[in-house]
């Protein structure tokens, strides 16, 4: 049975390239830079990368602090209650 591509029975001609044409780096091009180098590298990327970052605006920080802050009181209060509420329960029950 053949389709487009080729049989199902024979491999595509592109998946049996002999071994002997790969090449094999040892180290790529890190091996040839001095941990200096790759340390500052390592910096100048880091920079890059924060420059893409978008920021918010102090108002949307305002209102994102808030938020988390909002949510993070009423959790408090819900695992009080719920506590609350087991530590009854359990000396309901165990006297």
């Amino acid at each position: 049975m053949t389709d487009a591509v080729g049989s199902i029975d024979m491999p595509d001609a592109e998946d049996e390239a002999p071994e002997s044409k790969k090449k094999t780096r040892k180290g790529g091009k890190r091996a040839k830079k001095g941990p200096l180098k790759r340390l500052a590298l390592f910096y100048r990327q880091i920079v890059a990368e924060l420059r893409k970052v978008v920021w918010p605006t102090r108002s949307q920080l305002t209102t994102y602090t808030t938020v988390v802050i909002i949510f993070v009181v009423i959790m408090i209060g819900l695992v009080t209650v719920i506590d609350f509420g087991l530590d009854k329960a359990a000396k309901y029950v165990f006297g």
